[in-house]
This record gives C-alpha cells, sequence and structure tokens, in this order.
C-alpha cells in the first residue's frame, strides 16, 4: 500500500525512500579538518624553521595537502550516508569503498538516544544511537538536524515497542 506522500511506501520489492544526512555535518568535519591541519602545518613550519633551517620549513605544506586531500574524502564520505525507514525496519547505508549496509528491525531496538557533544551544538547537530540486544547491530545516524534527530528517535522507539509487544 502506497501512500500519497512517497515518504512511505509499503509496497513489496519498493525501492526504500532514502533521506540523506544534513550539509551541517559536512561543514563541520570540513572545518574541524582544516583547523588542525592548519595548525600542525603551523607548528610544523615553525619547529622546522628553527630546528633545520629555512628550507625545511617547506615540509609544513605536506598537512595542507593532505588537508586538500580529505577535503575531497569527506564530501564523498558525507554523500555516501543516508538512511530509510520502512515498515518494519530502518535501513542504514554508509561508505564509498566499502559499502556497509545496516538493517535494524524495530522489534530488536532496545534502546535509541539522541546525542550531541559541544561541536555538534555549536553548528547545530545532532546524532541518534540505536541500542539493540546485539552488539554489532548497534548504529548510528551522525549529523542530523535536532529536530529530526528527536522525531526519528520518537517514531523508532514508538515502532519498536509497537513490534517487542508481539515477541
Amino acid at each position: 500500500m502506497e501512500t500519497g506522500s512517497g515518504r512511505d511506501t509499503e509496497v513489496t520489492g519498493a525501492e526504500p525512500v532514502w533521506t540523506g544526512l544534513p550539509r551541517g555535518l559536512l561543514r563541520m568535519r570540513r572545518l574541524l579538518l582544516v583547523v588542525w591541519l592548519g595548525l600542525l602545518a603551523v607548528g610544523l613550519g615553525l619547529l622546522l624553521g628553527l630546528l633545520c633551517g629555512a628550507p625545511w620549513a617547506a615540509f609544513a605544506v605536506l598537512p595542507l595537502a593532505l588537508a586538500g586531500w580529505g577535503w575531497v574524502l569527506l564530501g564523498r564520505n558525507w554523500r555516501s550516508w543516508r538512511y530509510a525507514e520502512r515498515a518494519d525496519d530502518l535501513l542504514i547505508s554508509r561508505g564509498v569503498l566499502w559499502r556497509e549496509e545496516t538493517v535494524v528491525p524495530y522489534g530488536r531496538m532496545q534502546l535509541v538516544e539522541v546525542t550531541s557533544g559541544p561541536v555538534e551544538r555549536h553548528f547545530g547537530l545532532a546524532s541518534v544511537q540505536l541500542h539493540t540486544a546485539a552488539a554489532a547491530t548497534d548504529a548510528t545516524i551522525p549529523g542530523l538536524d535536532p529536530a529530526e534527530a528527536e522525531r526519528l528517535r520518537d517514531r523508532l522507539t514508538e515502532l519498536g515497542e509497537a513490534r517487542s509487544a508481539g515477541l
């Protein structure tokens, strides 16, 4: 049975409706990359310049080159993260070279947490952590808008309670 919204699809064999992560997560990760590798480049340049001479200070560009490479990789990684709410389970897909897709049945969820560290709060982000009886199937959806994270937590908790009542 399909609903008119396009978000809830319960047709057998239908492709799930995937939701990507907000762009704020990418901005936060890129800023952290630039800050840490920028500080490393400055520190390395000063240290090499003082101890070994000015020509050796040129090696400080290596962390900057690494930052450029990391910038591209962070974008690819961010695009690879997505999740889909289906009738009986939650799908989480991630990974560029090694794709990983986690299926968490609603009836197996024991705890759904919304967490947000100080950097995440500064960027207006939160993460949803799913805990199941099997430690290997614990899953996280990082970098969500706090309102979406709370909505997802409430929905998953409600569906988990409804599905586990029959066990």
